[in-house]
């Protein structure tokens, strides 16, 4: 089972106490899941679509709950992916349709067919149905990406003053969606894995967020090891590459005018530097005997470095 189901697992088992709270929900649920069908005489029914049976079982308890009313449900075989079952509930005219879309703020008035493409703002006046809605929303049309791989979270949607109106509700709580269109939809998304575990916070789903957080808090210490290992290594290329340089420097003074040329602090380093090739600056200098500190260890190399830059120069003159 994937990661999304996982959560949307997590979310259909949630009690809603308030009633207010159970119409904002299933207001968002039927907005992302639902489509009316017109009948005779303007008579309206509603197909309400799902591939989770939590789900289908939470829209059927909540319509039960707050309308009474009892809604037919049937089982098929998704023909693209045969493993999956989709769920359909039906609610026919006979179960007051109209009326229920309009205390849930899907349709305008009486006269007529209207349908209102925004939130309305009667289901979400308190702050509980606020999450509520969201949370319907997220069950209705929401996916979340496995937090292993990536941080992603969607709700998709075929409208845009909708999908407007459900990222204002969202940003409202301090997070960063934005709406983007795919082919004929239009899709909400959050791509920060902080605002993703905000959300989810705000929705209810506390074991996803506690895995995300898990597995933020385990990629923050690999990319931290990550990062000390490359710079130790960074390092230990460039103490290599420095230690090999001032050798070779060393080999070119001994082998073109001697080491006893040099002046005695020098020619102390020159040859201590050769018997111990391996050693950091700090090491070499600790060493010692008197012990020199690692920035006179540093200026006596580069004095050498210099040397035998200036002996090849001399050299080239008179081979020239």
């Amino acid at each position: 089972m994937s990661f999304s189901s996982n959560v949307k697992n997590e979310l259909a088992k949630i009690k809603i106490i308030e009633s207010c709270c159970q119409k904002a929900e299933l207001s968002a649920l039927i907005k992302l899941t639902g489509t009316i069908q017109i009948t005779g005489s303007n008579r309206i029914g509603i197909r309400l679509i799902t591939e989770n049976a939590a789900i289908a079982r939470r829209i059927f308890t909540l319509l039960k709950i707050n309308y009474g009313i009892q809604t037919q449900v049937l089982m098929s075989k998704n023909r693209q992916l045969k493993k999956k079952y989709s769920y359909t509930l039906l609610i026919g005219s006979e179960n007051a349709s109209n009326d229920l879309l309009i205390s849930l703020g899907i349709l305008k008035g009486k006269s007529g067919i209207r349908i209102n493409q925004r939130i309305s703002k009667n289901i979400i006046e308190k702050e509980c149905c606020k999450k509520a809605y969201l949370r319907g929303a997220f069950l209705g049309g929401g996916s979340i990406s496995d937090p292993e791989k990536t941080y992603h979270l969607e709700i998709v949607t075929n409208d845009n003053s909708y999908a407007d109106d459900l990222t204002r509700l969202i940003n409202s709580y301090g997070l960063n969606a934005k709406v983007v269109s795919r082919k004929n939809s239009f899709v909400v998304y959050l791509k920060e894995g902080e605002n993703i575990v905000d959300f989810l916070n705000i929705i209810g789903a506390h074991n996803a967020l506690l895995k995300i957080e898990n597995i933020r808090i385990f990629k923050e210490m690999r990319n931290n090891v990550n990062r000390l290992v490359n710079c130790e290594t960074a390092n230990l290329s460039k103490t290599v590459n420095a230690a090999m340089r001032q050798i070779n420097n060393i080999q070119f003074i001994k082998e073109n005018i001697g080491l006893n040329k040099l002046p005695r602090n020098l020619r102390e380093m020159a040859e201590f530097r050769l018997l111990h090739q391996d050693l950091s600056l700090a090491e070499l200098g600790e060493a010692m005997n008197p012990p020199v500190g690692k920035s006179g260890v540093n200026h006596r190399l580069r004095r050498l470095d210099q040397i035998a830059e200036d002996l090849r120069i001399k050299l080239s003159f008179k081979q020239g």
